[in-house]
């Protein structure tokens, strides 16, 4: 049992804050968590915490509150928010509320218990080609996502538009140039002249081979000249969120598995970044048979020293999944394709990652390793949002299973995936937990796993 120690649920993973709790030995404190009618978030600390360590436990995964929330939500005329759809930005305001109130009652130090870190996937430079996927505006609509995979349900075709805000400079330019090309075509045919101009004739014969180096491609350079008096202007949100967290008073971050490590140096503060990697080798061990002849499987290139570490702690074969993104010609959209680098003909493929939100990066990968002969897929990720259609395409996929941990609840998604099974993570927090609060080193954890 942990003394002169305080434990804080936010209203994101309940469930979760009752497991770390139980495996400290003590019991989450009361607070009131409600909204106003206006949306305003309300935070009330009613148990005593001059002079206490106090954790606050917030997760960042999107669902609906079924107002369960241990009997504090809704009181005292708050408004309360059983049955409330709440969002990330949702939480995160409601984290800053929760760790403002401890500073003001008089908290000896406030740490931020957070198993999935919020705006991970933005970093502070400008992102070409990937990033967390964008909303639907509405299903059909503009502004509707249009995947840009081959996945289930169907990708479009080469005539459907692009998705909105996902393409780079250079894609927009392409388009652009397209379209003029073909206009300056259909002006062509009603002239009387038997041959287009030399002029002509080049814009409507692009060169054999393109490049995405801008400087050897002319008709790109000129395009992407800048406009006068515009700028492009780009939101630092990774930076901006570590401000927000510091300015409310954190002086610890406790998270797991960032999706860029170099997210901590954002932090003025200390941050434990956890890692699931001992959970999901034991896992190997123990539920795949035969696993020393199994293959780990990256798939994409960001992925693969998460990948290989695993790969090399237990001695498997590893393969890389190599996803590009290039046009047949400049007149054309760019389109995705995947290539495997290694051999898994006839093995099990294990694909892993730190994160599946669309989950239509793993989904199309097991479609191509099942292509090229492996017997069985399974993926392990760390954290497993779901958002969106996911759960549909990894039903419809080439996935035999879906392992995640419960950093983000999964009890929504269980219930609607049979191929999902559910890792529980909350000794690792509440051990690092315990650590942080006795002046114990955290690595101790890994360094054996």
């Amino acid at each position: 049992m942990v003394r002169n120690f305080v434990i804080l649920a936010g209203s994101s993973h309940p469930a979760f804050v009752d497991k770390v709790a139980g495996v400290l030995g003590v019991a989450p404190s009361s607070r009131v968590l409600t909204k106003f009618s206006s949306g305003e978030t309300r935070c009330e600390i009613r148990d005593s915490i001059r002079g206490k360590d106090v954790y606050i436990v917030q997760s960042f995964g999107t669902g609906d509150d079924d107002g369960t929330d241990g009997g504090n939500q809704g009181l005292d005329g708050g408004g309360g928010g059983g049955g409330e759809k709440h969002t990330v930005n949702d939480y995160f305001i409601e984290l800053c509320i929760m760790i403002s109130a401890c500073k003001t009652g008089s908290a000896r130090r406030v740490t931020a218990v957070l198993p999935l870190f919020p705006y991970s996937r933005q970093p502070d430079l400008p992102f070409s080609k990937v990033g967390a996927p964008l909303a639907a505006a509405g299903a059909g609509g503009k502004g509707a996502v249009q995947y840009t995979f081959e996945s289930v349900p169907a990708t479009p075709g080469p005539n459907i538009p692009r998705t909105v805000g996902l393409g780079t400079a250079g894609v927009d330019v392409v388009e652009m140039i397209g379209a003029q090309v073909s206009l300056r075509s259909k002006e062509g045919n009603g002239r009387a002249s038997s041959a287009p101009a030399p002029q002509q004739q080049q814009q409507q014969q692009p060169p054999n081979s393109y490049t995405t180096h801008d400087y050897e491609n002319p008709s790109l350079m000129m395009a992407l000249q800048a406009k006068p008096g515009h700028k492009q202007f780009m939101a630092q949100s990774g930076s901006l969120v570590a401000n927000l967290l510091t300015c409310a008073g954190a002086d610890r971050v406790l998270t797991c598995d960032l999706h860029e490590s170099a997210y901590q140096g954002f932090f003025d503060i200390p941050v434990d970044n956890l890692h699931a990697r001992p959970l999901l080798k034991r896992y190997i061990q123990q539920n795949i048979p035969n696993y020393r002849d199994a293959v780990i499987v990256s798939p994409d290139a960001g992925g693969a020293k998460r990948a290989t570490a695993i790969a090399d702690s237990l001695g498997l074969a590893f393969a890389l999944i190599h996803k590009e993104r290039r046009p047949p010609k400049i007149s054309q959209a760019p389109k995705a394709t995947m290539m495997l680098v290694g051999r898994v003909a006839a093995r099990v493929c294990i694909l892993i990652d730190d994160l599946a939100d669309t989950a239509n990066t793993i989904t199309r990968a097991a479609k191509l390793l099942k292509r090229e002969g492996a017997v069985r897929v399974v993926a392990l990720l760390t954290h497993g949002v779901l958002s969106g259609d996911a759960i549909a395409r990894i039903n419809a996929s080439a996935l035999d299973a879906v392992v995640v941990t419960n950093t983000v609840a999964q009890e929504p998604h269980q219930r609607l995936c049979p191929k999902l099974e559910v890792l529980d993570i909350s000794g690792t927090f509440a051990e690092a937990i315990r650590r942080v609060h006795h002046g114990e080193s955290v690595s101790m954890l890994f360094q054996y796993d």
